[in-house]
């Protein structure tokens, strides 16, 4: 039976969307997972996967062209098979035929084709089965942050269900569908794979235990560290009480640990705690299941905390926390273990003087609304530099080797999870003024976790500051693909030799770590020099 496929919506603001570039063409076979086509939307463009299996029949929104939400964006079906009503039928037609492919596109094509779920489990109507979506290119599984409905809410088109934390941020999940919430199948701070078995939503009332029973068992392989004799741990999602929750009240610790370490916080409690400089691991929970939430921040006191902690916790005893390794902490330690011991790292350490760039900087931020940093500077120094070495701002392939001609520098920024990488774009043209706002904006966002992935992706060339922590030098592991990482260091004030004599001088110490593959010793120097003439004469830079 043909399937239509609606242009989805792929942002929370998102009204309409156009099509970028088609990955499939009409009589093109589609698997489950394929990329059908690359959505532009109003943040960002983004790639869109097909939950179902067949032969792509129409295209109904050319490369170029724009539509709103939910309207027709493609038909999948059988080959050959006739399609004409779906596609010049009336609205209503139109209508049935989206209600029908959206049963068909979360449910039987996830559990039927990819689940292998037998042909009589069919699910009851205006059922509707959610699975934990793919929110970034590299996500293998996520974990529920927070879920924002709970059991037996009414849930709206639109509606955010629950925050996600992906290997890159933790996002927004909405919900596609309305009804009642009538199933939740990943607790708070429980990880699984795409397309495991997040909720069901559906008419009120609606008996559904044999639908989760069933996509469990079918589904079971894609969980992590779990089988289907174990599928009674979902009983935690429903109303009545089960040996996970009454075990909440009893619990002695003073801290809302659950299962892998993880705590139980409201996203506006901890918001407050890193306001306010509490640890949330001494903070007792008063929410459900031991949930901190805004009441317990603003009732906090460290001399409570710390009575707590000593009656629990006597002098002398060894004592550890253990914490879940977030999505974001695993997928830096994948991708930097993998560069560190595939690209041959070699390092190159410099001292610049910077009692020129010190006098600049002072008076350039003379100017009427200006405001630049050190780091602006070497961001906008590396930049220039790069356009003069492609061979710095360039990709290894096995085959082949990319000289990037635009410059993106990422940034890297420090967030309690770890760390992350925004993009500035075309660095090179923009001014130091500009710089500074984008790396503030991006900074900001980046704490809050509040960046698109799109403006994480994409750097030829990578700058890590720690100079404002007091580090005077360190070395960086390349962030791949780029074949460079630059490490500098804080500007020291020191005595150093001028004309002869021993005078007072400022000087900042960095380091360019280089993959031996693309960057030879000899070209990562000259890039070096060519930086030092930028940052020691910061004023050839408005040149």
């Amino acid at each position: 039976m043909a399937i239509v496929v609606n242009m989805p919506r792929l942002s929370d603001t998102m009204e309409e969307g156009t099509v970028a570039a088609w990955l499939k063409k009409v009589g093109d076979k589609v698997e489950e997972g394929d990329i059908l086509a690359e959505i532009e939307t109003d943040k960002a463009t983004m790639e869109f996967e097909s939950f179902n299996e067949g032969t792509l029949l129409h295209i109904g929104v050319q490369e170029g062209e724009t539509t709103k939400v939910d309207e027709l964006l493609a038909i999948i079906g059988d080959e050959g098979e006739d399609i004409s009503e779906l596609i010049n039928g009336t609205a209503n037609a139109s209508a049935e035929a989206k209600e029908e492919s959206k049963e068909e596109e979360e449910a039987p094509a996830k559990t039927e084709s990819k689940e292998e779920t037998s042909p009589d489990a069919e699910l009851p109507e205006g059922v509707i089965v959610v699975t934990m979506p793919r929110l970034s290119d590299t996500m293998e599984e996520g974990t529920v942050a927070t879920w924002l409905k709970k059991v037996g809410d009414s849930v709206e088109e639109g509606d955010i269900l629950a925050e996600i934390e992906t290997d890159k941020a933790t996002m927004e999940f909405e919900s596609f569908e309305s009804g009642t919430l009538l199933e939740i199948g990943l607790q708070e701070g429980e990880t699984a794979k795409v397309d495991a078995l997040l909720a069901i939503i559906g008419p009120a009332g609606t008996d559904v235990s044999g639908v989760a029973e069933n996509f469990a068992s079918s589904s079971a392989s894609a969980k992590t560290e779990e089988t289907p004799k174990e599928e009674p741990k979902k009983e935690v999602s429903k109303p009545a009480p089960t040996a996970a929750t009454t075990q909440k009240p009893s619990a002695p610790a003073p801290t809302p640990i659950v299962d892998g370490g993880r705590l139980f916080v409201s996203p506006l409690a901890k918001k407050m705690a890193e306001e306010k400089g509490i640890n949330l691991s001494q903070v007792q929970g008063s929410g459900e299941n031991g949930r901190i939430i805004k009441r317990d921040i603003e009732n906090y006191t460290p001399a409570t905390s710390g009575a707590a902690v000593g009656k629990f916790v006597p002098s002398g005893q060894e004592d550890f926390d253990e914490v879940a390794n977030s999505n974001m902490r695993k997928a830096i330690a994948k991708n930097l273990a993998k560069s560190k011991f595939t690209a041959p790292h070699y390092y190159l350490n410099v001292e610049f003087d910077m009692d020129n760039a010190i006098a600049f900087r002072e008076q350039f931020n003379t100017l009427p609304d200006t405001k630049i940093s050190f780091n602006d500077m070497v961001v906008k120094a590396c930049a220039l530099a790069l356009k003069q070495h492609p061979q710095v701002n360039s990709q290894w392939f096995d085959d082949k080797m990319r000289l990037n001609n635009h410059v993106h520098i990422g940034v890297a920024v420090a967030v309690p999870d770890g760390l992350v990488v925004p993009v500035v774009k075309f660095a090179n043209e923009q001014s130091l003024p500009q710089l500074n706002a984008a790396v503030k904006d991006f900074a900001g966002r980046a704490r809050n976790k509040k960046l698109t992935l799109d403006e994480m992706e994409g750097s030829t060339f990578t700058v890590s500051n720690l100079g404002m922590f007091g580090i005077e030098s360190f070395t960086s592991i390349i962030n791949q693909p780029n074949s460079a990482i630059l490490s500098v260091g804080a500007i020291v004030q020191k005595p150093v030799v001028k004309n002869g004599q021993v005078v007072p001088g400022n000087t900042m110490k960095l380091c360019l770590a280089c993959d031996h593959r693309t960057v030879d010793g000899a070209t990562g120097s000259l890039f070096l020099q060519t930086l030092k003439g930028y940052i020691e004469n910061p004023v050839t830079m408005l040149v």
